[in-house]
C-alpha cells in the first residue's frame, strides 16, 4: 500500500527554546509601560517608531512559544480519575507482542494466523474476566468482494478470504443498537506498523478489558472490529445492526478530529465526553478536499454504508510513517494513556445515548469546531456560524462605508486612497508569491530540493524571510515615491482598513461558498476592528509610540496566536508528506507556497507598520542578508535533504521490484520479454542522492514507455503511475518463483449488441494487478466486479487491485466488450506481487538493498509481468 490510507504518528514535542523569549517579551512590555508613562516627548516616539520592527518579531517569537507549551501541555495534563481507568502499561504490552510478529502483510501467515491468534487469545482472556454485567460474542469473517473507488486517480478492488476479528460487547439483557469502534492490525511490507494501526488495535483491546470489568451495563452494544486488510486500501467489510462508527489511527500526541459531514451531535458527544478533546473543522476540510494523497477507511463506512461516525487522524512525525521505523518503543506510554481515555470516553458516553437509537434523526446541519490550544474545544452550529460570519462582514462593510461616505469631495479622496492600498496590498502579495516561487523553482532546477527535508528551520530561512522581505521592499518603495505627502498616522489607517476590506471580502466570500472554515476570517475581521475601535485615538497620534503598539499586539492576540498555531499544524502534516508525494509535484513550491501564504496572512495587519515606523531598512536588510546567506548554503548542499538519526530519522523512500516481463501476442506467442529491477524514488529528487553510492543506478537507465501496452507495461501495485512519471529499470536475471501466476481464458461469448464476454480465471500470490486496455472503436462496458460498471483510472485504462487472505479460491471474473473490429480487442495485463516468504527477495534485489545508503527506507519485493491481447 503505497499511499498514506492514514496518517501518521504523533511525537512529543520537544521542549520550548522559548522561556527566555517569554521572558524578554515580558521585559520589553514592562519598559514600553514605563517609557509610555514617563513622558520621553518627541524622543520616545522616535525611538517607538524605530523599535516598531523588531516588536512585532518579538511578539511573534512570544506567541510560537506559546504555541509550543501548549502542546507540551498535552502531554503533561494528567486526565480526570472518574470512571473505570484504562491501563496504558497492559495496553503497551499488547501493542508490543503484537509488533514482535513482524510485518503483517495480507495473505501472509503472520497476519492472517500469528496475528488473529493473538487477538483471539487476549480477548478469550478478557471474556473469562469480564463481569456479569455483559457479554461477549467473538466472529471471524473472512469476507469476499470488490468495490470501485475513485481515490488515487479511480480503480477497483477485489478482495477474498481476507480476515476481520470482530468483538460484540452486550449488555446483559441484549440491545438493539451497537456503536462501532475500528483500528486494523494488518500492516504494509517490510514495517511493523506499530502506529499504523498496531497500537490502536492495543488500546482497543484494552478498552474491551476496561469496559468489560465494569459493574455498570451499558444500554447500547459496542462492537470493536479488528480489521485485517486496510492497508490494502480500505479493504474493509461493512459490519450490520450499529448505528455510528468511531475510527482513529494511533498517535503520540492527540491530533485534529475529523468527522463525517451533518452529524452535529456527534461533535458535541466527542466535545463533552472527551478527556482532552483536540479538534478542527480545518482538519476536516484540508482532508476532505482531497489535497492529501490519503484516505482512511472511514471513508468505506460514510460511502458504502452510508453510517455517520468519527475519523481521528494523526499527524505528527510523518517521516516514519510506512517505513521500519514505525516501531512500538517509538510510542509513549503517556500517549497511549491519553488515545485510550478518549476514545473509552467517547465510547461510554455514546453507548448511553438516546439519540444512538435514532442517530438518522439527528443528520442535519454542518457544524463548526475547533480547540483552543488544545485546552478545549468550540463547537456551535454552521448555521450559526454563517449569522454571526455575515453579522461580522456587515459591521466591517458598515465601519468601512462610514468613513467613505463623507462630503462628495472627501468621500471620493477617502475611496481613491482605500482602493489604492486594498490594490498595492494586494499587488505586494502577488508580486511576493511570484519572488519566492521563483526562488523554489531556481533550487528545484538545481538539484538541492528538499534541503528542509531534516531542518525545518532552513525553509522559514530560505523562503520566509524572502516572503517578508518582498512584502517591506514594495511598500519601502510606495513610501518613498507614491506616498511622499502623506502623514504617516494617515498611511497606517488607511493600509489597516484595505486589510479589514480584504478580510472582509475573504469571509463573505468564503462563507458563501459553505465552508465552515470561514470562522478563521471571523477572527480576523472582529478582532482588528474591536482594537482599532478601542485605541482609535491612539491611531490617531503621530507615528507608532509604544503603547500604541503594545494596545494594538494586545488586540491582535488571539488571531495571531492561532494562525501561528495553526500553521503549526499545518507544517507538521504537509512537510513530512513531501517526502513521498512523488517525482511530479516540485516540493520547494509547495512548501515555498505555504510560507507565503501564512507570511501573507500574518503580515496583514502589520503592513501598517511599515508606514508608521521611521524606517524598515534595518529590518529589511537584516532579511535579506539571511536569506542571501541561506541561499548560498542551500545552493552549496550544505544541508543534506535526509537523516539516519535512529532517535529522529527522516529517510529517503525507495521501491524496488525486480521483475519479469512478458508481452504476448494475439496467438499467444511471446513477442518480447526482459528482466530487470524497477526502481521508484518517492520523492522529487528521484535517485540523484543514491547514484553516488550505486553508481549503476543513473539516468541512463530511465524506465521507456511501453506505449502498446496499459500502464507503461510495468506492474504498478497501485495506479499511482501519475505521480511517478520518472522511474529507472536496472537490468537483472530473470527471476522464477516458486509460485508462479495461473492465467487461463475460460471462455469467449458472443452477446447481444455486438459484444463479446470474456471470462478468466487466475491463481497466485496474495496480491495482483490487473490492467485493462480496450483497443480502439472497442468500449469495456461492463463486468464482473464493483458494482458491474468499469471505472477507468486517469489516462483511460481500468486498474484492479487484488488481493486475498489464506485459501482462497482462484480469482474468477468476466469481462464485457462492446466491439466494432474483428482485429485484437483488448490488452489485458496481469502482475503478481511476492511481498513475503520465499519468493519476495531475489539475490539481486537483496545485493542491492544491501549497498543503498543508511538513510534510505527500501522496500523491495519481486513480482511478474504479462501481457495478453484477446
Amino acid at each position: 500500500s503505497w499511499s498514506a490510507a492514514d496518517t501518521a504518528v504523533w511525537r512529543s514535542v520537544p521542549p520550548p527554546h522559548s522561556a527566555t523569549a517569554a521572558s524578554r517579551l515580558r521585559g520589553r512590555k514592562a519598559t514600553a509601560a514605563r517609557a509610555a508613562r514617563s513622558g520621553a516627548g518627541g524622543g520616545r516616539a522616535a525611538a517607538a517608531r524605530g523599535a516598531g520592527a523588531p516588536l512585532v518579531l518579538l511578539y511573534l517569537l512570544g506567541l510560537r512559544a506559546l504555541v509550543q507549551v501548549s502542546h507540551r501541555q498535552l502531554l503533561s495534563r494528567p486526565p480526570a480519575a472518574s470512571g473505570p481507568r484504562l491501563s496504558a502499561a497492559r495496553a503497551r504490552g499488547y501493542l508490543d507482542n503484537l509488533t514482535a510478529i513482524g510485518p503483517r502483510t495480507v495473505g501472509s501467515p503472520e497476519n492472517e494466523v500469528l496475528a488473529v491468534n493473538y487477538l483471539l487469545e487476549q480477548i478469550r482472556r478478557i471474556e473469562r474476566e469480564s463481569t456479569d454485567a455483559h457479554k461477549i460474542s467473538v466472529d471471524i469473517q473472512r469476507p469476499t468482494g470488490s468495490f470501485s473507488i475513485d481515490f488515487l486517480g479511480g480503480f477497483t478492488s477485489y478482495y477474498a478470504n481476507i480476515t476481520n476479528v470482530v468483538v460484540k460487547l452486550d449488555p446483559r439483557n441484549g440491545a438493539k443498537h451497537a456503536v462501532l469502534s475500528n483500528c486494523h492490525f494488518d500492516s504494509v511490507p517490510n514495517t511493523p506498523g506499530a502506529s499504523d494501526d498496531a497500537v490502536s488495535c492495543a488500546v482497543m483491546l484494552e478498552i474491551l478489558n476496561t469496559l468489560s470489568k465494569s459493574s455498570e451495563s451499558l444500554q447500547h452494544a459496542v462492537i470493536f472490529l479488528f480489521n485485517g486488510a486496510e492497508e490494502n486500501i480500505l479493504q474493509v467489510r461493512i459490519c450490520q445492526n450499529y448505528k455510528l462508527y468511531i475510527k482513529a489511527d494511533f498517535c503520540e500526541l492527540p491530533a485534529h478530529l475529523l468527522l463525517g459531514p451533518e452529524n452535529p451531535w456527534l461533535v458535541q458527544a466527542y466535545v463533552v465526553a472527551a478527556k482532552h478533546p483536540f479538534a478542527s473543522v480545518v482538519a476536516q476540510e484540508i482532508f476532505q478536499s482531497g489535497i492529501i494523497p490519503a484516505d482512511t477507511d472511514f471513508r468505506i463506512y460514510r460511502d458504502f454504508g452510508n453510517v455517520p461516525g468519527i475519523d481521528l487522524a494523526f499527524i505528527e512525525n510523518g517521516y516514519i510513517y510506512h517505513t521500519k521505523y514505525d516501531t512500538s518503543d517509538r510510542i509513549l506510554t503517556d500517549s497511549i494513556q491519553r488515545a485510550g481515555d478518549n476514545i473509552l470516553a467517547v465510547l461510554k458516553y455514546l453507548a448511553t445515548s438516546e439519540k444512538l437509537a435514532k442517530s438518522f434523526e439527528y443528520r442535519h446541519g454542518n457544524v463548526v469546531f475547533f480547540d483552543i490550544l488544545g485546552l478545549f474545544v468550540l463547537a456551535y452550529p454552521a448555521r450559526v456560524g454563517t449569522i454571526m460570519n455575515y453579522i461580522t462582514a456587515a459591521i466591517a462593510v458598515f465601519y468601512l462605508s462610514k468613513k467613505v461616505l463623507q462630503p462628495k469631495p472627501r468621500a471620493v479622496h477617502n475611496l481613491k486612497k482605500l482602493f489604492t492600498a486594498f490594490g498595492l496590498t494586494l499587488t505586494s502579495w502577488v508580486c511576493t508569491l511570484v519572488a519566492v516561487l521563483m526562488v523554489a523553482a531556481f533550487v528545484s532546477i538545481i538539484g538541492r530540493a528538499l534541503s528542509w527535508y531534516t531542518h525545518f528551520y532552513v525553509s522559514v530561512s530560505l523562503y520566509g524571510t524572502a516572503a517578508a522581505a518582498n512584502l517591506i521592499l514594495v511598500h519601502m518603495l510606495a513610501k518613498k515615491f507614491f506616498y511622499k505627502n502623506m502623514t504617516e498616522q494617515y498611511l497606517g489607517d488607511v493600509f489597516f482598513d484595505a486589510s479589514l476590506m480584504i478580510w472582509s471580502i475573504a469571509l463573505a466570500v468564503i462563507t458563501q461558498i459553505g465552508l465552515c472554515s470561514a470562522f478563521i476570517c471571523t477572527l480576523w475581521v472582529a478582532f482588528p476592528l474591536f482594537t482599532k475601535l478601542m485605541i482609535h485615538k491612539e491611531f490617531s497620534q503621530k507615528g507608532a509610540t509604544i503603547k500604541f503598539i503594545v494596545l494594538y499586539m494586545l488586540g491582535m492576540f488571539v488571531p495571531y496566536l492561532y494562525m501561528l498555531y495553526l500553521s503549526w499544524t499545518v507544517f507538521e502534516m504537509f512537510t513530512p508528506v513531501m517526502g513521498r508525494s512523488g517525482s511530479e509535484i516540485p516540493p520547494d513550491m509547495v512548501l515555498a507556497g505555504f510560507i507565503v501564504i501564512f507570511t501573507m496572512i500574518l503580515s496583514s495587519y502589520f503592513i501598517n507598520f511599515i508606514y508608521l515606523v521611521k524606517s524598515t531598512k534595518t529590518t529589511l536588510v537584516t532579511l535579506t542578508t539571511v536569506f542571501v546567506v541561506t541561499l548560498i548554503l542551500v545552493c552549496s548542499g550544505i544541508f543534506f535533504p535526509y537523516s539516519s538519526d535512529a532517535a529522529n530519522p527522516k529517510p529517503k523512500r525507495v521501491f524496488l521490484q525486480h521483475t519479469s516481463r512478458r508481452f504476448h501476442d494475439l496467438d499467444g506467442n511471446v513477442i518480447k520479454s526482459d528482466s530487470g529491477i524497477w526502481i521508484n524514488g518517492f520523492d522529487y529528487n528521484g535517485i540523484s542522492h543514491i547514484t553516488p553510492h550505486v553508481p549503476e543506478i543513473n539516468d541512463t537507465i530511465r524506465t521507456v514507455c511501453e506505449e502498446q501496452a496499459p500502464f507503461c507495461g510495468l506492474p504498478w501495485i497501485l495506479p499511482v503511475h501519475f505521480m511517478f512519471r520518472k522511474n529507472w529499470y536496472l537490468h537483472a536475471p530473470e527471476i522464477l518463483p516458486r509460485n508462479p501466476i495461473q492465467f487461463k481464458l475460460l471462455s469467449k461469448e458472443l452477446m447481444p449488441w455486438n459484444s463479446v464476454r470474456l471470462s478468466f480465471e487466475v491463481s497466485g500470490p496474495s496480491h495482483m494487478s490487473l490492467y485493462v486496455r480496450p483497443h480502439a472503436g472497442v468500449t469495456l462496458s461492463r463486468w464482473s466486479l464493483g458494482d458491474g460498471v468499469p471505472v477507468a483510472s486517469l489516462g483511460g485504462d481500468y486498474f484492479v487491485f487484488y488481493s486475498r487472505g489464506l485459501r482462497a479460491a482462484p480469482w474468477h471474473f468476466w469481462v464485457e466488450l462492446t466491439v466494432s473490429n474483428s482485429d485484437g480487442i483488448v490488452s489485458l495485463a496481469i502482475a503478481a506481487h511476492y511481498f513475503f516468504g520465499e519468493d519476495q527477495k531475489s539475490p539481486q534485489l537483496y545485493a542491492l538493498l544491501e549497498r543503498l545508503p543508511n538513510w534510505t527506507f527500501s522496500s523491495g519485493w519481486s513480482c511478474t509481468y504479462d501481457l495478453f491481447v484477446f
